[in-house]
């Protein structure tokens, strides 16, 4: 039986990155980039002033004196002449730099304004108050490298130097197939001895939390030929996770109807608990998870296994949440020889997390995973961990982390 880090390497190993395609900007958003972008032009496009007041040449302002003011250049305007020497121009915050004037002096620094003109402090210097073009970014030169997350700081700078479109890993579309004649869809009537399909919606919401796109292809029946026809179709998109019939029960065929299929099954069962009977495999450049049918010990396996692997095909280099460090306010009892995932509640206590059970962690207690706000993986030889020790744990969703 492979152990819970020989599983999750042989994983992150398996995948590649999808084809890139290129999107509208805004559409680009949370995605990676594939390639390089370069800016279209100058960031900012011309020199304009970095504050509201006048601009001089700064030669002529060498002595306090008075200028006449000629013009005023406002945000979105410019102004194209030559003025002659010894003169001022009001000018906005934004605005173009008059031709041959290289100094901004600030309303507030001004000696004295008058009608028509204004009194200048001595010691003005040339591209004082000036924003030049180019400063910020150059035409040509990279705005964002491969590998970067679109986020709304990428897109505010993309869109400034006139990006429009941009090159990324897509989304991977996963198919999630239920397996079980004793499931029945959500929003369907309840009937006595059936259980609801939670774990289609839950997983196809952790897909989407991830990035990805999900398809929900129902519930397969307990047999071949269901199986094989629900199995057939997953396996036409980028990653296939089913759900339940990986057990050795009687009806838990869903191993042989992918080796019929042509997956290279490459771990059937992993020292791992909850999540034990999870296996993985590869058809060509398709991963296949085969997950718990417990909804627990699904959703839990699916955050320890098959969210670092979809984040790896959409061109993430991260792919692992953080680990942070945190003081048990209780003992966590576990036996030795499988990894441990425990669900936690977290308080932050000034600079220390305080962990503490987020509940019942028997798999049949769905409530606790809901109450939880982070997972540790205790490792394999270990055999409990006491209260106040420190335990490596990661949140399971950003809004655990905000305070």
């Amino acid at each position: 039986m492979i152990s819970y880090e020989g599983a999750s390497k042989l994983v992150l190993d398996s995948v590649r990155p999808l084809p890139a395609v290129t999107l509208p900007l805004m559409e680009s958003l949370g995605m990676i980039s594939a390639d390089t972008v370069a800016a279209e032009f100058n960031l900012p496009s011309f020199d304009n002033s970095a504050m509201d007041g006048y601009a001089v040449r700064a030669t002529e302002c060498a002595i306090p004196g008075e200028l006449p003011v000629i013009a005023a250049v406002m945000a979105g305007e410019s102004l194209l002449t030559d003025s002659p020497a010894m003169v001022a121009v009001k000018i906005m915050t934004g605005a173009p730099i008059p031709p041959g004037f290289d100094a901004v002096i600030p309303f507030e620094e001004i000696v004295k304004e008058g009608d028509g003109f204004i009194t200048v402090p001595s010691g003005v210097k040339a591209g004082q108050h000036i924003r030049f073009a180019g400063e910020d970014q150059k035409k040509g030169d990279a705005v964002v490298s491969k590998g970067t997350m679109i986020r709304a700081a990428e897109v505010s700078m993309l869109a400034a130097c006139g990006v429009t479109t941009v090159a990324v890993f897509r989304r991977v579309r996963v198919a999630i197939l239920s397996t079980g004649d004793e499931l029945v869809e959500f929003g369907q009537p309840l009937i006595e001895g059936k259980i609801v399909n939670s774990n289609a919606p839950a997983l196809a919401a952790a897909v989407m939390e991830a990035g990805g796109e999900p398809t929900m292809l129902g519930i397969a029946a307990d047999t071949l030929e269901s199986l094989k026809e629900k199995i057939s179709e997953g396996l036409k998109y980028d990653v296939l996770v089913t759900t339940a019939g990986v057990s050795a029960g009687e009806r838990d065929l869903v191993r042989e109807v992918l080796e019929s299929e042509g997956v290279n099954q490459l771990f059937w069962k992993v020292a791992i608990k909850p999540g034990g009977p999870t296996a993985f495999g590869m058809k060509g450049r398709v991963p296949v998870f085969s997950l718990p049918g417990n909804p627990v010990s699904s959703m839990l396996t699916f955050e320890v296994f098959v969210r670092s692997a979809l984040l790896r095909m959409m061109g993430h280099s991260a792919v692992s949440r953080p680990v942070f460090k945190g003081v048990l306010d209780e003992d966590i009892t576990k036996k030795e020889g499988k990894s441990g995932v425990v669900r936690l509640k977290v308080q932050r206590d000034g600079d220390i997390f305080r962990l503490s059970s987020a509940g019942n962690q028997q798999t049949g207690m769905q409530r606790t995973l809901l109450n939880a706000d982070a997972v540790a993986v205790l490792p394999s030889d270990c055999g409990g961990v006491k209260k106040g020790e420190a335990i490596e744990f990661c949140f399971m969703h950003e809004m655990s982390m905000m305070v």
